[in-house]
């Protein structure tokens, strides 16, 4: 596997890399974005990944959500990876925002003609991991997931069925149980299929029904986000979590919408959460 460097940037007394390769889970060309701190010049650090959501790349967070500082004051790796593959124009792929292209929802998808190339749970609990392992100084025994929205989804799910991996996890307005919103049944009956059985295993709602767990888990949703109510369903999270005695910390956010600008607010407050649960 060749790993090209195609930006780099000082930032906080550390680097800020753009890098691209060739995945074998998607079969394509992907790319994701790297942060290390400076005291990753004097060893392994631990890391955070980074979900986005629909529509993103690598770059929103990395360029609107100004979490370079506080990684910096923290030691902690922060790696950004894609929300789908790219280059494939598949039939539709490029028809909606929230299908295809820039939405992989972080599942591996079993349906024609999405189930070669859409492998983003696996391209970000197996390869990527294996890539950061190989190639930049993270300590992978200390490793968290965040993300927002789709991501934040993302984030829920791989935290719950991989938490030997993943050993803190927090989100930003995440869709709670795409199983029961809009995005999700559309995103899910596309890549999946029609068994909603077939669904549980992305469903963190439903994760938590079946049995998986996390140790605890931090939630941020602004009550003014116009996707609350339809898409996102924080309170379905709360009562699963209630129920399998799992800590939740559901901090809502009067005023807060849906944008970078809420995300932006908060991501110091996450960061020092995975920190903590980080160390040593």
């Amino acid at each position: 596997m060749t790993l090209e460097t195609s930006a780099e940037n000082r930032s906080f007394g550390g680097r800020q890399l753009v890098l691209k390769h060739r995945s074998e889970a998607t079969g394509t060309e992907m790319a994701f974005s790297v942060y290390l701190p400076p005291q990753a010049e004097k060893g392994p650090c631990p890391a955070v990944f980074y979900l986005s959501g629909l529509t993103c790349t690598w770059e929103n967070v990395t360029t609107k959500a100004g979490f370079q500082r506080d990684a910096a004051d923290l030691g902690l790796v922060v790696v950004c990876p894609d929300t789908s593959p790219r280059g494939l124009d598949l039939p539709g792929e490029h028809d909606a925002y929230d299908f295809g292209s820039g939405a992989g929802f972080y599942v591996d998808a079993t349906e024609a003609p999405w189930t070669a190339n859409y492998r983003m749970y696996s391209y970000v609990t197996e390869e990527l991991p294996g890539i950061v392992r190989s190639s930049f100084p993270v300590d992978m025994e200390r490793v968290g997931v965040f993300g927002h929205s789709m991501g934040g989804h993302g984030a829920l799910v791989t935290a719950l069925r991989k938490p030997g991996l993943f050993r803190s996890v927090s989100a930003f307005a995440p869709i709670c149980s795409p199983m029961r919103c809009p995005w999700g049944e559309k995103a899910l009956s596309n890549y999946l299929g029609g068994d909603r059985d077939a669904w549980r295993a992305y469903d963190a709602t439903a994760l938590i029904e079946d049995g998986c767990r996390t140790k605890d888990i931090l939630v941020d949703q602004g009550g003014a986000d116009n996707f609350l109510e339809k898409e996102l369903k924080p309170e379905l999270l709360e009562a699963a979590c209630a129920r399998a005695g799992i800590p939740l910390t559901l901090r809502r956010q009067a005023g807060y919408d849906h944008s970078y600008y809420f995300i932006a607010s908060f991501m110091p407050a996450h960061l020092r959460w995975h920190g903590e649960r980080l160390r040593g």
